[in-house]
Formats: structure tokens, sequence, C-alpha cells
């Protein structure tokens, strides 16, 4: 069983790559963020065509996440209970097979102090209470996303210069931290030891060329997980292609048997 995440930085915009990609990737669920567009607008007809399923949690111009499966989605949960009307689009979860997989689009933050930075320190104590009221860690669970922090300095392409700043801040570190704690381990890291691994490169002062990144796309899975994951990839390509989005996709390979 193959997933991936990929924050495609609106899905419209992005289709023709995100089709391609999976046309040559083969993943069976494949979960996106940043769709930039409600459920009405989200291009069905052609993920349909590819041979996904689809559960969308939309918002029109920002935000927005889904799930695209080869296989049914079961129990699929859109947002934290007490959204209300106004609650921004980050998280969608549904079960494929034995695994329940949980999307996030984690806030960004924008400055550290700032009101959208504590917002972000709340997004992410919420999303702990989410896990202890809906998740076992005896079971199958992946959480994958654009968690918008840089784990440890060597997912920081720069560690002394991006200091401080926003994405590898102590704070938000230690609040994604909190989450991990609940019982999840980092896929990626269970198999490369290894710095300099990105997941992201701003467009900005040539960051892809220059490999000046954050891994901040990750793929956590609970110790049932773990013990059958083969291998997890960033595949570096989409982000040379034309007009692509800033992040990259990452694919976890799990040894579940043929129907998991």
């Amino acid at each position: 069983m193959k997933i991936a995440t990929w924050n495609v930085n609106s899905v419209i915009a992005r289709l023709p790559l995100v089709l391609q990609w999976l046309a040559a990737a083969q993943p069976d669920v494949l979960c996106l963020q940043e769709l930039k567009c409600t459920e009405e607008k989200f291009p069905a007809l052609d993920f349909a065509a590819a041979g996904y399923q689809f559960a969308v949690h939309g918002q029109p111009t920002y935000n927005g996440v889904a799930i695209l499966a080869r296989h049914d989605l079961r129990d699929v949960q859109r947002g934290f209970a007490d959204d209300d009307a106004t609650a921004q689009a980050r998280l969608i979860a549904a079960s494929v097979g034995s695994v329940r997989v949980v999307n996030v689009y984690v806030p960004n933050g924008s400055q550290v102090g700032s009101d959208k930075y504590k917002y972000k320190l709340e997004w992410l104590q919420k999303l702990r209470r989410w896990f202890n009221q809906n998740c076992e860690t005896t079971a199958q669970v992946l959480l994958c996303g654009d968690f918008n922090v840089a784990p440890e300095d060597r997912d920081v392409h720069d560690p002394k210069a991006w200091e401080g700043s926003i994405l590898v801040s102590r704070t938000e570190r230690k609040a994604l931290q909190l989450v991990k704690d609940w019982g999840l381990v980092d896929a990626f890291r269970q198999h490369n030891d290894l710095p300099g691994q990105f997941s992201w490169w701003d467009y900005r002062g040539g960051g892809f060329p220059r490999n000046h990144g954050l891994r901040i796309d990750h793929i956590w899975v609970t110790p049932t997980l773990a013990e059958v994951c083969a291998g997890v990839t960033i595949d570096k390509e989409p982000r040379a292609w034309e007009k692509p989005s800033d992040h990259t996709p990452v694919m976890a390979d799990f040894e579940l048997g043929k129907y998991w």
C-alpha cells in the first residue's frame, strides 16, 4: 500500500502536474493540501477518470484538504468537532482498508509572536486532543500532510540562518512534538538519518536549484504501521516541472498485503 502526501498550492492550477504524477507514481492513496477551492469546484471528473475516489474538505481561495484513494473511503471526518461555519478547512480523515488516514494542513503561523502564530499553536493542541478522542495507538493510523514545521535542525538547509524563525521556532517544534507523543513515528526518519532532505523550497532566491529547503511535509504512523513500512521517499522531480507547487510529494510504502 503506497500512501503519499502533497501540498499542491491550488489543485486547479496544478491539476495537470498532479495527474501526471499520479500516472507515474501510482499511489493507492494521495493526500492533498492547500486545495484553494470548494468541493463543488474540485476537479472530480479528472480524478475519477484517473481511477480515484475522493473525499474533500474545501474552502474558497484558501486552505482545503482532500484524500484520493483507489479503494473505498469509509468513515470520513472533516475538521474538528467544534468547528463552525467560519472554521478553516485543514483536517480530513478517512479509512482506506485497514488504515485510518488523517490528512492535515497545519497553519503557517506567519510570524513568531503574531496572532496567526498563536492560532497555529492552538490548532496543534486541538489536533492532539482530536487524536486522544478519535484514534487508538494500537490501530493502524497514519498522519500526513503539510505540518509547516521542520522538527529538527537537520530538516533545515541553514539552521543558523533560520534559528528562531517561523516553521522552526522552539515553541512550534514543542507543539508538534506533543502531537507526535500521542504515539506516532516519523516514517521518513525511520529509514533515513541524513540531513539535507527537504520537501519544500521557496520560489524566491533559487531555493530549489540550490537545495535551500525545509522538510515540513511528513508521514507519521503508529507503531503497527511503522513495523510494516518498507520505505519513504521524497520525490523531488515534480518540483522541477513547469509551474510547480513549492512543495513536492512524499510517499511511504507499506507491506500490508494485496487487499490490506
